[in-house]
């Protein structure tokens, strides 16, 4: 596990993840290491009939990166970028710069600065 390498908190890293709606407009959701999303809450947030990952492949061609090396940040397709409100309040976080294994830390402040993110509360724990 990533954090474990870095000597970080599994809260702090936080996981890039390429969703669906039911009518198939794929969206990014930025979550923390040790939670889930509900993807049900997702869906009432969002006002749809349901949300889920994508395919690996699917995520793969709407990001532009593989499946656990993928970044919110220069993704090929445009997509809406949903960020669990909380990771917004950490002093610092670790996300991926688009590789397998490469991490970038930065304040999640900088993530409002460079995405237009909006802030979600849709996290469970594991």
């Amino acid at each position: 596990m990533s954090s474990q390498a870095l000597g970080v908190d599994e809260h702090a890293v936080i996981k890039t993840l390429v969703m669906e709606t039911d009518a198939k407009s794929p969206l990014i959701v930025l979550m923390h290491g040790d939670c889930e999303v509900s993807v049900k809450q997702l869906a009432r947030t969002l006002k749809v009939k349901s949300v889920r990952p994508c395919d690996p492949k699917v995520a793969d061609r709407h990001s532009g990166y593989q499946v656990g090396g993928t970044s919110p940040f220069g993704t090929r397709k445009i997509m809406p970028v949903y960020v669990e409100a909380s990771i917004l309040e950490l002093d610092q976080i670790y996300i991926n710069g688009g590789k397998r294994g490469m991490l970038v830390s930065l304040n999640p402040a900088d993530l409002e600065k460079v995405l237009d993110v909006t802030p979600v509360s849709v996290a469970v724990g594991k």
